[in-house]
């Protein structure tokens, strides 16, 4: 059977699945975000094989999620760092992280807490309105089609609901 290419639909979560659509590659932008950044201490933290590992990171590093850095000579050794893509990820990661508080924590309670220096208070993301800072659910918000959209394999019927035609 024949493996989907996720980067090839027309629809933008499926095209960010097809980078980060694994714990593995999640994790590693969350240690990288925290502030772990070379391949040991990844390694130590999450306990990931290093052959997933490195897979991991050549993959966040071809997408331009992360880059890396040379900090060491004989043998080379690399730091990764988020790129500006990598960054912009961040804030997607928090929603997910405060859907799992939410749902997923347990009794124990959430495992991390995200302090926000701007203001000083420990906080929650959320996803707003970037044109009036209301806060974006299911119930308030409608699906337009986007210059992008077509009808396609992995968006067979959304296409036609938002009314786009075939190519």
């Amino acid at each position: 059977m024949a493996r989907t290419d996720f980067s090839r639909i027309a629809c933008s979560i499926a095209r960010s699945a097809a980078i980060v659509g694994d714990p593995w590659a999640l994790l590693v932008v969350r240690d990288i975000a925290v502030g772990l950044h070379r391949f040991d201490e990844l390694q130590r933290d999450l306990g990931v094989a290093t052959n997933v590992l490195s897979d991991r990171l050549q993959r966040l590093v071809n997408a331009e999620v992360l880059e890396r850095h040379l900090y060491e000579r004989n043998p080379d050794r690399f730091e990764y760092r988020l790129t500006e893509k990598g960054q912009d990820l961040v804030p997607a990661l928090l929603a997910l992280m405060a859907w799992g508080d939410r749902w997923e924590s347990g009794f124990d309670g959430a495992p991390l807490r995200v302090h926000h220096q701007d203001c000083g208070h420990v906080t929650n993301a959320v996803v707003a309105c970037e044109q009036c800072g209301e806060r974006l659910t299911t119930e308030t918000v409608d699906y337009l089609p986007g210059a992008g959209g077509r009808v396609a394999p992995g968006t067979a019927l959304i296409g036609h609901l938002l009314g786009k035609t075939k190519d």
